[in-house]
């Protein structure tokens, strides 16, 4: 079949015409209304492809993992490594150690500062033996003694406490009340001992006095004494004698 143009499918000068090509573009199905695949995973994996063999192309060929350059990048790895651990070793060991220095120091300094105020709390402690504590100046004694407090200061020494020689300091020995005594104690506190936390600032001046050691209570039970006859409350069937 011809037309006055020339055959079908050709233009009047004879040459073919472009096919017209519509190209569907629309991301939802109509017909189904599922999700269609972007045209490029289409082009770029087609459906019923095999996929692509292992070691085709995602795995380096054997002959690059023996390359002397990555041996030589994962040994400077680990040499870097074990220098960053070290470092954070050291620098975690270097912590500790300022922080135990200054709380050395803080500790000292505390304990420097209280050791000067001992012998206002002296006054303290003799002006209120005296009645003397009243007023104004009782009010400011009340708040050194709540500041040293404060601080950890702790006193000791009483009378009745065993004696012991990294904490007092005898200067008078009575005599034992009891003939074969084993324990020493304090009878008197002539002047009180402070400590700041496990540092003496300074030792009780005490006297002592030897005392018999005290018997200690034991789990066996004691057995009874024995019963006088001659007791009315033991036989009280038995008269008594009439003065």
């Amino acid at each position: 079949m011809s037309t006055p143009n020339g055959p079908e499918g050709q233009g009047p000068a004879g040459e073919q015409e472009e096919p017209v090509v519509v190209r569907d573009r629309r991301r939802i199905d109509p017909l189904t209304g599922e999700v269609r695949a972007p045209a490029g995973d289409a082009l770029a994996s087609p459906a019923g492809a095999d996929p692509a063999p292992a070691g085709s192309g995602d795995e380096p060929p054997a002959e690059s993992l023996a390359d002397p350059r990555i041996a030589d990048l994962e040994k400077q790895l680990e040499e870097r490594t074990a220098d960053l651990q070290r470092v954070s070793a050291e620098y975690a060991n270097y912590r500790r150690r300022v922080d135990r220095d200054r709380e050395a120091v803080l500790h000292g300094a505390k304990a420097s500062f209280v050791a000067d105020l001992l012998t206002v709390l002296d006054d303290i402690e003799r002006a209120e033996q005296h009645g003397d504590l009243n007023g104004p100046f009782k009010s400011v004694a009340d708040k050194v003694v709540g500041v040293v407090e404060k601080l950890g200061l702790d006193t000791f020494g009483a009378e009745g406490e065993l004696f012991d020689p990294s904490l007092h300091e005898a200067v008078q020995h009575e005599p034992a009340d009891a003939p074969g005594a084993t324990v020493t104690v304090l009878s008197a506190v002539l002047r009180r001992g402070y400590r700041l936390k496990d540092r003496v600032l300074r030792p009780a001046m005490v006297t002592v006095v030897d005392k018999p050691e005290p018997e200690f209570l034991s789990d066996e039970p004691v057995p009874p004494a024995p019963a006088d006859e001659n007791d009315p409350l033991v036989n009280p069937e038995e008269p008594t004698n009439p003065a």
